[in-house]
C-alpha cells in the first residue's frame, strides 16, 4: 500500500527533473528496512506520483503578486518566484515510530538532496508527511504487480 504522492507548484517544472524525484524516491523506499530486517516498503505495492497544482497560491504570489500590489512581508531584492512541494507517504500501520522515523528522514533527505539547486537559488517550500492508516472500512486492491516479487 506504500503510496507517496507529490503535489508541487507547475512553476518547478522547467527548474527540475519530477521524474527523475519520483524514481529517486522510489528507491529510497525500496532501500528501508525495518529492526528485524523486514523492508520497511513492499516492492510490489511501492508506488510515487506527482502532480503539479493547476491553481496555486503561495504567500504574497511573488512576482505576480506585488504586479498585482500585494506588498506585503517582501524582503527587498527578492525575485519572489515561489514554489511548493508537497510529499505525502501513506502506508498501513504496522511499523514501529523509530522505522517510520529513519524512513522519513532518509525520504527527506533524498528530497532535500534532490531539490538543493533549487533550494539554494529560489525560495522553495517543502513539506513531507508521513500517514498511516490505522483503521480502515474498507481497502480494495487489485495487483498482477506483487507476485512479481514474492518469492
Amino acid at each position: 500500500m506504500p503510496h507517496c504522492v507529490i503535489l508541487y507548484t507547475p512553476n518547478i517544472e522547467a527548474k527540475t527533473d519530477m521524474t527523475a524525484l519520483c524514481r529517486a524516491l522510489a528507491d529510497t523506499m525500496l532501500a528501508q528496512f525495518d529492526e528485524s530486517g523486514k523492508p520497511v516498503f513492499p516492492m510490489g505495492g511501492t508506488r510515487v506520483l506527482a502532480y503539479p497544482a493547476a491553481h496555486f497560491a503561495v504567500a504574497d504570489g511573488g512576482i505576480q503578486g506585488r504586479a498585482q500590489g500585494n506588498d506585503s512581508g517582501r524582503i527587498a531584492g527578492d525575485p519572489g518566484d515561489y514554489a511548493f512541494v508537497y510529499l505525502n507517504i501513506r502506508m498501513a500501520s504496522g511499523r514501529s515510530d523509530a522505522t517510520i522515523k529513519i524512513a522519513g528522514n532518509a525520504l527527506l533527505a533524498r528530497t532535500k538532496a534532490h531539490f538543493a539547486p533549487l533550494l539554494a537559488s529560489s525560495r522553495i517550500g517543502i513539506t513531507l508527511q508521513i500517514d498511516e492508516s490505522p483503521g480502515q472500512v474498507f481497502d480494495g486492491k487489485l495487483s498482477s504487480l506483487h507476485p512479481l516479487f514474492q518469492k
